[in-house]
């Protein structure tokens, strides 16, 4: 196993300051910072080769082009899929959207059931419901237990003759459970092997291999900016042939064969579901992080961060008063408490006037954080680029907020 610290030096923004302090960045499940090469690569375009793509015979348009769809291939071997099987969008939020709205109402009907479950971010409710408003679906949900595991067993009540739709996180943005989802899979598939299955895996690609054959699902989507790429770019990856069913999300530009007032005509997929100019910095931004992923070794990443956050429990376990929520034996390195002695807002000013940055609320999960019986949680989430200092930081900053609020 390497030295994954070494990469800490990869990010500009680590030697900034915050409040007067060094920067502990323990906010990565919100939003990951950026590596120097994803930053240079995104400015070597703007600067040396920047042209719209797919639509230029010029050089510089046949370079953006090329760097545009090179990446196409990088995320398919990243998540074990096929170039033609990833769809670029502008994060998960759309890519769940695009799924809902382009294959939902197009093969569901009304009463039709789809199972999501307590523990999902926002991002994949809202588009269900409001599919269900628009053509009447039935949504149901797997419990969380009090540990913050998926009761997986409710599936046996939960699959019906109904079944149409799963649509699950693999693992927890508030929590940092790591469902298992092959598992899940295997068990809808042996229910009925039409029931398509989307996972939302906007942490899991950032904390471990994602192998999208090898899982059985038939959509996975993440988001950029939590893989250490820009924001304003996504990916949903869909069985090649359930894309080619299903008909474009949006019109207009690029996404096109041929077009009159009488009749249009579309390309096959990916491109079918790309209208318009697309984000082609960022595109090529995640690309750059990809390959610096590639680099380092998701396993590799994924250790140092379980050996931190082993580090921040054992330490944060020393502060009397905290409530720790989720506690499932597989876990990514994301950490959610409350303080029986203070308001996490409070908390997370002190420590943001110590130069730690960490989350607060409900993470864009309130369901879950209504089935905890909370309002919310601090939450630390840890990255490649974490070291000791930062979580000795984080745990010197909240004994000074117990010793001032309690």
């Amino acid at each position: 196993m390497s030295d994954v610290s070494i990469y800490r030096a990869d990010f500009p923004v680590l030697r900034e300051t915050m409040n007067g302090r060094p920067l502990s960045y323990l906010d990565t499940a919100s939003s990951a910072q950026k590596p120097s090469i994803v930053l240079e690569s995104m400015r070597d375009i703007i600067e040396h080769y920047y042209a719209n793509v797919h639509r230029g015979l010029y050089h510089f348009s046949q370079v953006s082009t090329r760097s545009f769809e090179n990446v196409r291939g990088k995320v398919a071997d990243f998540i074990g899929g096929q170039e033609r099987e990833i769809v670029f969008t502008r994060n998960t939020t759309e890519s769940i959207n695009l799924v809902a709205q382009a294959y939902g109402r197009t093969f569901l009907k009304a009463e039709d059931e789809i199972i999501l479950s307590e523990m999902e971010h926002h991002a994949n409710i809202v588009p269900w419901q409001i599919l269900r408003d628009q053509i009447g679906i039935v949504i149901k949900t797997i419990p969380v237990t009090d540990d913050g595991m998926l009761e997986v067993s409710a599936l046996n009540h939960l699959l019906t003759d109904r079944t149409r739709f799963v649509s699950l996180t693999h693992i927890s943005n508030a929590l940092g459970t790591i469902n298992p989802v092959k598992d899940i899979v295997t068990r809808v598939k042996s229910h009925r092997d039409d029931i398509m299955v989307l996972i939302d895996g906007s942490q899991a690609v950032v904390h471990a291999r994602v192998d999208v054959a090898d899982i059985g699902c038939d959509f996975y989507v993440f988001t950029g900016h939590k893989l250490y790429g820009p924001t304003g770019v996504g990916v949903l990856w869909g069985r090649y042939d359930v894309l080619e069913s299903m008909p474009p999300y949006q019109g207009g530009g690029d996404m096109i064969d041929s077009v009159s007032f009488n009749r249009t005509t579309y390309k096959s997929a990916p491109y079918k579901f790309e209208a318009g100019t697309p984000a082609i910095i960022q595109v090529i931004g995640l690309g750059a992080a990809i390959d610096y992923l590639r680099v380092i070794g998701m396993e590799d990443v994924s250790a140092h961060e379980m050996k931190l956050y082993q580090y921040a429990m054992d330490g944060l376990s020393s502060v009397q008063g905290l409530t720790f929520h989720g506690s499932a034996p597989h876990k990514a390195a994301i950490i959610s408490f409350n303080a029986s002695w203070a308001h996490r807002s409070d908390i997370a000013m002190i420590l943001d006037k110590s130069g730690v940055a960490v989350r607060t609320g409900h993470h864009c999960c309130m369901p879950l954080m209504s089935r905890l019986g909370v309002d919310g949680t601090v939450r630390v989430s840890i990255g490649l680029y974490t070291n000791t200092q930062d979580i000795d930081e984080c745990i010197k900053g909240i004994k000074k907020a117990k010793d001032m609020l309690s």
